[in-house]
């Protein structure tokens, strides 16, 4: 593959002028086996590159363990770009955003109490490092130099909204350099955000969505010279729970995209194809408000989240012609998809009945973190048996994110983080009551100083205003189900519980998960996990890609974890259902 360089007048590949004509495409939000089929759609739109960001708290889950195998197969994804005759923009991180469960820095770090995130602190840098050596190893022989399709490098991501230490940048790169990467590296920054987060000597690229002039401008008098490019160009935006569905008009997205590309820079679409948060894999923001984030990654993109060109591709494809030679080939047809109306799910288990089998209780004085039990994602369940019967009020100091409160099993109450709820009021039945919380981490935070989230119960339960001591925390990280009891049963049990069912198919085909009438909860379709669905919306329906689909029998499992259907049905449809857009 040709190597980029950069001098003075812009890009140039092996010393001919380049422009760089990319998209977002995450391959960790896209099932494996339709890579080659996003990668096809995005030089057919026009594209000859591709980004993507690289979520270190997958690749690499505990501080002994890397992976790069199956949904995680990075030099398979650059091989099938480099396939497809594209090039890529690799943004390792170590922090990457995207919306994306803390910000891709994996949880483990949080077990170090104090630690500072993206700082110079010793023990953050030991880390990145050690990341570092172990991915980059593997991607050598991706890179351009190597013959490969990787052209560019960055280094950390929009660091200037987040602190203004040179001496870490220059570390980040030094350690990028010290394991092979020899191809350019860069930097992404807001425009108002330029000074503290470039580094000298590396090229600075701009983030932002409209008034591309003037965000250029702005980018040339921070660098007068080298090459212009808008490493995030934002033609949609993500959806948050309790929010409308964000959508932008093609045509003007079409008109800011001629615009920027009329001033001769180079572009990435964030993003080309948004994908999905699959399992429990969202992010969230927190200005002064927790907010997470849906699981539709759709972001109102040029292919949505079931990998169909939108009107955007078109128009898009259109402007790009202006300026470049497009394919002549046809744009796609929209995949086939399925529909199954009222599939019943016949089998249930209790939650609270069956946690033992998933997960081990670990006594302590007080209730353990997520990080301290060194689990990534999921629920915690506290429980602490309560001495005196009689009115009670409970504070809890620190909701992370989602406390569903019970009584001997009875539930009495929620409380949300995100409704700044902190206490709860109840009666204990009796002396020797057991007192359950049941608590979600519904994203740990992504953006900002928040990105330090903890989650479970990090601060002090206080019950009638004083300490509550002796506790057993069991962490449930939902891996596996193959241990839930499921038994036929003719009506849901009270409070969370599991619900199976089972259906045929002649073949598969994509289709949308659509839960009306359920509440709250998650959903796996052959042991592969969708994601989250919320009745509070805006998204009411969850995207299944076909190859976790197969002809004949299937399976579906949905923990609903207040009120299911009242038949519990679901239905698999054609269409997806991300909610009402904003007026």
């Amino acid at each position: 593959m040709p190597v980029l360089q950069i001098d003075d007048g812009g890009f140039r590949l092996d010393g001919e002028p380049f422009r760089l004509l990319s998209g977002g495409l995450h391959y960790f939000r896209v099932h494996p086996a339709q890579w080659v089929d996003r990668l096809r759609k995005a030089r057919l739109m026009g594209l000859n590159t591709v980004e993507t960001y690289v979520p270190w708290n997958l690749h690499q889950p505990r501080p002994d363990a890397f992976r790069l195998d199956g949904a995680l197969d990075l030099p398979g994804f650059l091989d099938l770009a480099a396939a497809e005759g594209l090039h890529v923009l690799l943004r390792p991180g170590p922090y990457i955003c995207a919306e994306w469960e803390g910000g891709g820095l994996p949880s483990w770090l949080l077990a170090e109490p104090g630690i500072r995130l993206r700082t110079r602190d010793p023990r953050f840098l030991a880390a990145v490092d050690d990341y570092f050596a172990r991915l980059l190893a593997p991607l050598q022989s991706r890179l351009a130099t190597n013959g490969g399709p990787v052209l560019a490098v960055q280094v950390e991501n929009e660091y200037g909204a987040y602190g203004d230490d040179t001496a870490y940048l220059e570390h980040l790169a030094g350690s990028l350099r010290r394991f092979g990467v020899d191809v350019p590296l860069f930097t992404c920054d807001q425009p108002v955000d330029l000074e503290r987060g470039a580094l000298p000597g590396v090229l600075a690229t701009a983030n932002f969505g409209s008034r591309s002039a003037q965000h250029l401008a702005a980018l040339r008098a921070h660098q007068p010279d080298g090459p212009l490019l808008s490493t995030e160009f934002w033609i949609g935006w993500f959806d948050r729970w309790g929010g409308p569905h964000v959508v932008r008009d093609p045509d003007q997205a079409a008109r800011e995209l001629d615009e920027l590309l009329a001033t001769g820079a180079s572009v990435n679409f964030y993003m080309f194809h948004g994908g999905t948060n699959f399992g429990f894999t969202n992010g969230a923001n927190d200005k002064h408000t927790y907010r997470p984030t849906v699981t539709s990654y759709d972001y109102d993109a040029p292919l949505d989240e079931a990998g169909d060109p939108t009107a955007k591709f078109a128009a898009f494809r259109e402007i790009i012609a202006k300026y470049a030679p497009v394919p002549a080939e046809p744009v796609p047809a929209r995949a086939a998809r399925l529909a199954l109306p009222r599939v019943p799910l016949t089998h249930s288990a209790g939650l609270l009945e069956c946690a033992p089998a998933l997960g081990d209780a670990v006594e302590s004085p007080y209730p353990l973190t997520m990080e301290q039990l060194g689990q990534d994602f999921g629920f915690v369940l506290y429980e602490s048996v309560l001495p005196a019967a009689g009115p009670a009020l409970l504070e809890i100091e620190q909701v992370r994110d989602r406390a569903q409160v019970f009584l001997d099993g009875q539930p009495v109450g929620v409380l949300e983080r995100e409704s700044h709820e902190h206490a709860l009021a109840f009666r204990v039945p009796r002396a020797g009551s057991v007192l359950s919380l049941l608590v979600e981490n519904q994203g740990r935070v992504n953006y900002g100083p928040g990105i330090h989230d903890r989650k479970g119960l990090p601060g002090a339960v206080l019950l009638d205003g004083a300490e509550l001591a002796g506790w057993t925390s069991r962490p449930l990280p939902l891996t596996s189900l193959e241990e839930v009891p499921f038994a036929a049963a003719p009506r849901a049990p009270i409070g969370p519980a599991f619900h199976r069912g089972r259906f045929e198919l002649t073949e598969a085909a994509d289709t949308f998960l659509h839960l009306d009438g359920w509440t709250k909860g998650n959903a796996w379709i052959n042991g592969f996990a969708l994601g989250r669905y919320w009745s509070r919306g805006p998204q009411r329906s969850l995207y299944v890609p076909a190859p976790v689909l197969r002809a004949g029998a299937n399976e579906i499992v949905v923990l609903e974890l207040h009120a299911a259907h009242r038949a519990r049905t679901v239905d698999f449809r054609e269409a997806p259902d991300l909610g009402p857009t904003e007026e």
